[in-house]
C-alpha cells in the first residue's frame, strides 16, 4: 500500500522535532496549493455536488467522500513540475465507536446504508492527505454469518470495516460503562448513585464489557492493520485500544484523541478504573485533547494517580515518553461558504428575513442535553426581556434542540423542563401575532442550517461543559456578510480558539448572560466587523482537514522521536550470554543493589502508593533460594551496595553469607562479621544538625513528606506528597540550603525523582568500590584475579560511577589503585591512608563524561554489542594499605563505632581484577538514562535472572 512506504530515511530527519514539523508543514502548504490550482480534481468544488435538496446533499457529500473520489495522486506530475516531490497518501485507520454509515437490513443478504451524523464524520470530510479506512460498530446487531459477510461487502464499497458487537456487549459496554459512567464524569456529572447502576448491572460487569468490546475493535484493526499504517483512536469509548493494539504490535503507529473534556485529577480519581485506563491510553505514541486545559488536567492525573513524571512534552513512564498535546478540531469552512450561494439556500434566507423582517434574531443550536445549559440560555433570555422592555418586540430567539437518548429519565425531564420555560415566557412576553422564543425539538438539514447561521445576528452558545462545540464555527463561517455576534460558554472548548472575537460569558450566571446578550444587540457595526473579522480567520485556516493532517504529522514525528531516544537507550541485558560466560569464569563478583532491584513489590491495588508498606523495604520472598544457591558457591562473591542504614540489611541479608555494604559503601561487613567503616578519614559532619533542622520544618510543612538521617547522608522524601506542592517544596528546600547551612560545607546535594539528600563530598557508591574490594580481597584471601563482574541496580545519577568502576574501556592512566590493610588488635585512631584506598577514582566523579565520550564504544554497544568483541582487560594491582575503622559491639544490631586502630602490615602487589569487556555486565534497573550498559525493566525481571544464575550456580557449589 502507499502508506507503507512513508517511513523517513534517518538520514534525512533535521535535528530538532520543531525542524522536521515545519519542514512537513510546509509540504502540505504546497501540496494544498498543487490542488487549488487543479479545482476539477477536488470532490467539493463540485457545483453539482451542491446542487441537491434537503438530507440528500449531505448523504451524497458524505459518501463521495467514503468513496475517495478525490483522487490526490493525480497530482504527482503536478508536483514535479514545480519541483516539489510527489507523494503517497498514507493510509490512515480512523477507529471510532461509530461508523460514518448505519445499516439497515433489507434481507438475508441485503443491506441499505444510511449516513450517520456525527461530530466525527464532519470533521473528517474535508480530509484528503491521507488514505483513510473507517473501523467501527454499524449500529446493528448480525448474528448469523451470512449478514456479516453481506455487510462488510457492503461496507467494503463505503471504506468502512464493521466491528460486530452483540446486543448483550452493547447493552454494557456502550449504554452502560461509555454513557452511563464515563460521559457523565468527563463532563463533571459525576458518577451515577447505586439505583442507576443497578438498572444496568454492575460496574464491574461493564467494566468487562468495556475491556472486552475495545479487544474486539483492537482484533479488527490487527487482521488488516498493514506495515506504516496509521492508526488513530477516537475518544472514550476506545481508551482501552491503545494498549491492545500495542500488546499486538509494539512497532504500531497509534494515536488517541478525546472529543470530550477530559476532567481534572480529582474528578477522574473518582472513578474506580481510573488507574487502568490512564495506563491504557498511555500506551499510545501520542494523546490529542481539543485544549490545553483538558492535556494538562491528563497529564495532572498521571501523575497524581498513577505517580509518573509530567514534562512539557507528555508524561515519561520508565524512560518511555508518552506525548500530550492540544490539537483543536475545526470544520470544513469551505462547504459551509459555498453553500450560502446555492439557490435553495439563497432563497430560504429570503424567506426568513421576510418571516422575522424588523426583528433582531437570536440563535442556540444544541443537542438537547443536559451540558448544553439550554434553561440557563432561556432563563437568561427571559432576564433580558425583563430588563428591557424596549426589546420584546424587536428580537426573537429561535432554538433548535435535536433529540438524544430519549428513553433515559433524565433526559426526559430536561424537555418536560425547557418546554415548561418556553410557555411560561412565551406566554408571559408573547403576543396573539408573535412570541418571543421559537422552540423546535428536531434537526435541520444542512441547507436549512446554513440559511438560518446567515440570517442570525446573534449566536447563543450557553455550553456547560463541551468538549469544543462546532456550532460556533459554523455559525461563523456563514457570516461573512452579517457579521453577527457570538455570545460564547467560557466552559466551552471553541472559547480558547474563539475568545477573542466573542463575547464570554459563564453560563451559570444568568445575569451575566442577559447584559451579554443586550451587549451584542446593541454592538457598533465597527466593533461586530473586528471580532468577526478575528473569528472568520481562525474558522477558515483552522480546519478539519488541517487538524487531522496536524495530528497525523505529529504522531509520525512522535514515532521517530521515540526512535532517536530509543537509540540512546542500553539494549536489554543479555541473560544468556551473561550465564554462559558466568558458567565459564573461574571467580566471580556479584554487585547489586536493593531498593527498587531486590525488594518485594507493593500491591497497591491500582493505588499511587502505600507509603507504610513502602516505606518497610523488605528482600523480594522468590530470591530467598536463588541468593543462598549463589553464596554457597565457593567462586562467587556477592556484595548488596545500598544507600538503605545498616538495619535495614540487617534485616533482609543476615541469614546469607555475603557482604553488605550500606550508606553507599560507606559501611561493610561480611554477614557473619562486624561492621566496620570505609569512610575516608578527616570526613567533615558538622553541616549535619543544619541540614537535619530546615529537614524537619520542611517535612512538618509537607504532608505525607519525611526525612531519613543516617550517618553520612540526610534524605529528605516528598515522594508521597502532592506532586506538585512537593516539587514547591523541594525548589524552596534547595534553595535555603544553597544559601544558608550548606554554603561552605563540603558536601554534595543529590537530586532524586521526588527526593533531595545531603551526604559528604566523595560519599558515592562507586568511590568506595576500590576500599570495598580491597576488604573483600583481604577477607577471602583471594589469589585468583576477578574475571567476571555483573552489577545490577536501581542507582541515582550521582551513584552510576559503581558501573564506570568496572569498565575495561577506561584508559589505564585513570584506574585507581586498590590498596587495603589487614585488622589488627592495636587500638588507636583511624589515620589517612597515603595510598590509593583513601582516594576516590577521578572517573567516579569527573570521569563520568570522560566515560560518555570513551563509550561511544560502550554507547554504540547498546545497540551492536562491541563490548563482546572487545578483549582488552583491566588489570588492577593492590599494591598498598589503608586504615579501617571496625565496629566494635557484641552484637551485629549495635552499630556504634570503635576507634580500633590498625597497623600497617606487609605491602602486597598483585592484579585483582583480569576483566575482559565480554565478562562485565552492568545493568540498570528501570532506569533508561544511564550509564549502564544494559537494562532490566523490573525487580521482578531481575528475580527471573538470578533464579538462571542460580541454576548455572548448582554443580559449582556442589
Amino acid at each position: 500500500m502507499p502508506g507503507n512506504n512513508y517511513n523517513l530515511s534517518s538520514s534525512h530527519i533535521p535535528l530538532s522535532r520543531t525542524e522536521r514539523l515545519l519542514r512537513e508543514r510546509e509540504l502540505r502548504e504546497k501540496r494544498r496549493s498543487n490542488r487549488a490550482l487543479n479545482p476539477n480534481d477536488s470532490v467539493e468544488n463540485s457545483e453539482n455536488d451542491l446542487r441537491l435538496e434537503g438530507d440528500s446533499s449531505r448523504q451524497q457529500y458524505v459518501e463521495q467522500y467514503l468513496e475517495g473520489a478525490a483522487a490526490a495522486m493525480a497530482h504527482d506530475d503536478v508536483c514535479e513540475r514545480q519541483e516539489v516531490r510527489p507523494y503517497n497518501r498514507q493510509r490512515l485507520l480512523v477507529v471510532a465507536n461509530r461508523l460514518p454509515v448505519s445499516a439497515v437490513r433489507r434481507g438475508e443478504d441485503s443491506w441499505s446504508l444510511e449516513i450517520s451524523a456525527g461530530g466525527l464524520v464532519s470533521a473528517l470530510l474535508g480530509v484528503k492527505e491521507f488514505e483513510a479506512r473507517w473501523i467501527g460498530w454499524a449500529g446493528v446487531n448480525v448474528p448469523d454469518e451470512v449478514g456479516q459477510k453481506a455487510l462488510t461487502k457492503a461496507l467494503a464499497e463505503k471504506r468502512c470495516i464493521p466491528v460486530f458487537l452483540d446486543e448483550e456487549i452493547v447493552h454494557q459496554y456502550y449504554n452502560g460503562y461509555c454513557n452511563n459512567i464515563l460521559w457523565p464524569l468527563f463532563h463533571y456529572l459525576g458518577l451515577p448513585q447505586e439505583d442507576r447502576l443497578a438498572t444496568t448491572r454492575s460496574f464491574q460487569s461493564q467494566f468487562t464489557a468495556y475491556k472486552k468490546a475495545n479487544q474486539m475493535f483492537a482484533d479488527v484493526v490487527n487482521e488488516h492493520y498493514e506495515e506504516g499504517d496509521v492508526v488513530w483512536c477516537h475518544d472514550y469509548h476506545l481508551m482501552f485500544l491503545p494498549k491492545c493494539l500495542k500488546e499486538y504490535n509494539s512497532k504500531m503507529k497509534v494515536g488517541w484523541f478525546l472529543h470530550t473534556p477530559f476532567p481534572s485529577s480529582e474528578i477522574h480519581r473518582t472513578l474506580p478504573s481510573r488507574s487502568e485506563l490512564l495506563r491504557s491510553v498511555l500506551a499510545a505514541d501520542l494523546v490529542g485533547f481539543h485544549t490545553y486545559d483538558y492535556a494538562r488536567h491528563f497529564v495532572s492525573a498521571c501523575t497524581r494517580i498513577l505517580g509518573l513524571e509530567g514534562t512539557p512534552e507528555g508524561v515519561e513512564d520508565q524512560g518511555r515518553l508518552t506525548r500530550v498535546a492540544a490539537f483543536p478540531i475545526g470544520i470544513d469552512s469551505e462547504r459551509f461558504i459555498r453553500a450560502l450561494e446555492v439557490p435553495d439556500v439563497i432563497q430560504h434566507m429570503k424567506e426568513l428575513k421576510e418571516r422575522f423582517a424588523g426583528r433582531k434574531v437570536m440563535l442556540g443550536v444544541d443537542r438537547l442535553d443536559m451540558i448544553k445549559g439550554i434553561p440557563q440560555k432561556i432563563l437568561a433570555f427571559e432576564k433580558f426581556l425583563e430588563e428591557n422592555a424596549s426589546w420584546r418586540d424587536k428580537v426573537v430567539l429561535l432554538q433548535i434542540a435535536v433529540p438524544t437518548r430519549t428513553d433515559v429519565s433524565e433526559y426526559q425531564k430536561l424537555t418536560s423542563q425547557v418546554h415548561e420555560i418556553v410557555g411560561r415566557i412565551n406566554g408571559r412576553f408573547g403576543t396573539l401575532t408573535q412570541v418571543p422564543i421559537h422552540h423546535l425539538d428536531r434537526s435541520l438539514d444542512f441547507y436549512a442550517l446554513c440559511a438560518l447561521y446567515a440570517v442570525t445576528d446573534v449566536a447563543l452558545v450557553t455550553s456547560l461543559r463541551d468538549g469544543m462545540n462546532l456550532v460556533s464555527y459554523e455559525f461563523v463561517a456563514c457570516q461573512e456578510a452579517k457579521k453577527g455576534v457570538l455570545i460564547l460558554s467560557e466552559f466551552a472548548g471553541a472559547a480558547q480558539s474563539l475568545g477573542a472575537g466573542a463575547i464570554l460569558v459563564n453560563p451559570w450566571n444568568i445575569t451575566e448572560v442577559a447584559a451579554s446578550i443586550g451587549q451584542a444587540l446593541n454592538m457598533s457595526p465597527e466593533e461586530r466587523e473586528k471580532r468577526h473579522r478575528h473569528n472568520f480567520h481562525h474558522v477558515k485556516t483552522h480546519t478539519a482537514q488541517e487538524w487531522a493532517e496536524t495530528f497525523v504529522s505529529e504522531l509520525n514525528d512522535t514515532v521517530i522521536e521515540a526512535q532517536l531516544r530509543i537509540s540512546k537507550v542500553p539494549p536489554e541485558l543479555p541473560q544468556n550470554d551473561a550465564i554462559r560466560r558466568y558458567s565459564k569464569s573461574t571467580n566471580r563478583l556479584l554487585i547489586l543493589g536493593f531498593n527498587a532491584t531486590l525488594t518485594e513489590p507493593v500491591d497497591n491495588q491500582g493505588r499511587r502508593g502505600d507509603q507504610i508498606k513502602e516505606m518497610d523495604l523488605n528482600l523480594h520472598p522468590e530470591l530467598k533460594g536463588p541468593l543462598k544457591a549463589l553464596c554457597s558457591d565457593p567462586s562467587t562473591t556477592i556484595v548488596v551496595l545500598s544507600g538503605s542504614s545498616r538495619s535495614v540489611l540487617d534485616k533482609n541479608f543476615g541469614e546469607y553469607d555475603m557482604w553488605l555494604a550500606a550508606e553507599n559503601g560507606m559501611f561493610l561487613r561480611l554477614t557473619n562479621g562486624e561492621w566496620m567503616t570505609t569512610m575516608p578519614e578527616h570526613l567533615n559532619m558538622e553541616w549535619v544538625d543544619s541540614v537535619k533542622h530546615v529537614f524537619k520544618y520542611f517535612t512538618e510543612r509537607t504532608p505525607r513528606s519525611h526525612f531519613e538521617t543516617r550517618d553520612t547522608s540526610l534524605i529528605w522524601n516528598y515522594k508521597y506528597a502532592d506532586i506538585e506542592f512537593g516539587r514547591l517544596q523541594a525548589r524552596d528546600l534547595l534553595q535555603h540550603l544553597w544559601t544558608g547551612p550548606i554554603s561552605n560545607a563540603s558536601v554534595d546535594v543529590v537530586q532524586g525523582s521526588r527526593s533531595v539528600e545531603v551526604r559528604a563530598v566523595g560519599v558515592t557508591k562507586g568511590a568506595a568500590i576500590d576500599r570495598i574490594l580491597g576488604e573483600i580481597v583481604h577477607s577471602k584471601s583471594m589469589t585468583t584475579p576477578i574475571d567476571y563482574v555483573l552489577c545490577i541496580g536501581h542507582f541515582l545519577g550521582k551513584d552510576e560511577d559503581v558501573y564506570t568502576f568496572f569498565e575495561p574501556e577506561l584508559p589505564s592512566d585513570i584506574i585507581p589503585a586498590i590498596a587495603r590493610s589487614r585488622p589488627s588488635s592495636d587500638s588507636g585512631t583511624t589515620r589517612s591512608s597515603s595510598g590509593g584506598g583513601d582516594r576516590r577514582p577521578p572517573s567516579k566523579s569527573t570521569h563520568n563524561n570522560h566515560n560518555n565520550k570513551s563509550s561511544s564504544k560502550s554507547s554504540s554497544s547498546h545497540s551492536n554489542n562491541h563490548h563482546h568483541n572487545n578483549k582488552a582487560s583491566s588489570q588492577r594491582s593492590l599494591q598498598q594499605t589503608t586504615a579501617t575503622e571496625r565496629k566494635s559491639s557484641g552484637s551485629s544490631n549495635s552499630h556504634s563505632l570503635g576507634n580500633s586502630r590498625r597497623p600497617s602490615p606487609e605491602k602486597i602487589s598483585w592484579n585483582v581484577l583480569d576483566l575482559k569487556g565480554e565478562n562485565y555486565f552492568s545493568c540498570a534497573v528501570g532506569r533508561t538514562r544511564t550509564s549502564a550498559r544494559y537494562l532490566l525493566g523490573s525487580p521482578d525481571d531481575v528475580v527471573c535472572f538470578l533464579e538462571k544464575l542460580a541454576d548455572t550456580s548448582v554443580p559449582n557449589s556442589s
